[in-house]
């Protein structure tokens, strides 16, 4: 009786091999990611840019992958998401939409909402060098952003962990405000 099972575990084993190479490169993007984020608050802009640079030619590895493992590649794109949001706020001023990121949707809605938190840091620490306009600036971006996607209202299945982020997005914006009032 041929039932084809050694087909089916040659190919379980190539999505396998896939699979760990996805999750090692997977790794090395959100380190290099993080470590974008921490040289834009250092100030360090080539440096974050080679970090980005780093992640984008690991990103290019695996997203043919995206239509197999889009659940494990979505969080590695808001990673790069964020960061890239992120530098864009503080260098440009403004915030890229998800078409010039080349990121698919759902990454780039969480990226924008953990980019909330990044703002604040940079906008504590323009308040922090008594640069208050620049801090207001940073305020704007994050409920601009917030503004924008609280009328977003979807389960969990189909937009992952995008309500959490929001709550989480919303006391950070209260906290923002808090300290530019005071």
């Amino acid at each position: 009786m041929e039932l084809g099972i050694r087909d089916i575990e040659k190919m379980l084993m190539k999505k396998e091999k896939e699979m760990d190479h996805i999750l090692s490169k997977n790794r090395t993007i959100i380190r290099s990611c993080s470590n974008s984020i921490k040289a834009i608050h250092a100030k360090k802009m080539n440096e974050a840019k080679k970090h980005l640079n780093d992640a984008e030619k690991e990103l290019k590895t695996i997203t043919k992958y995206q239509q197999d493992f889009s659940a494990h590649l979505n969080h590695v794109l808001q990673e790069y998401a964020e960061a890239r949001i992120v530098l864009s706020a503080v260098e440009k001023d403004r915030i890229p939409s998800y078409k010039e990121l080349k990121v698919g949707e759902i990454s780039y809605l969480n990226g924008l909402l953990d980019a909330i938190g990044e703002l604040k840091r940079e906008m504590y620490e323009s308040l922090r060098h008594g640069k208050t306009k620049k801090a207001e600036r940073y305020f704007a971006m994050m409920e601009a952003i917030y503004d924008e996607l609280l009328p977003l209202r979807f389960s969990n299945s189909v937009l992952p962990e995008f309500r959490r982020k929001q709550d989480v997005a919303r006391l950070q914006i209260e906290q923002a405000r808090g300290e530019l009032l005071r």
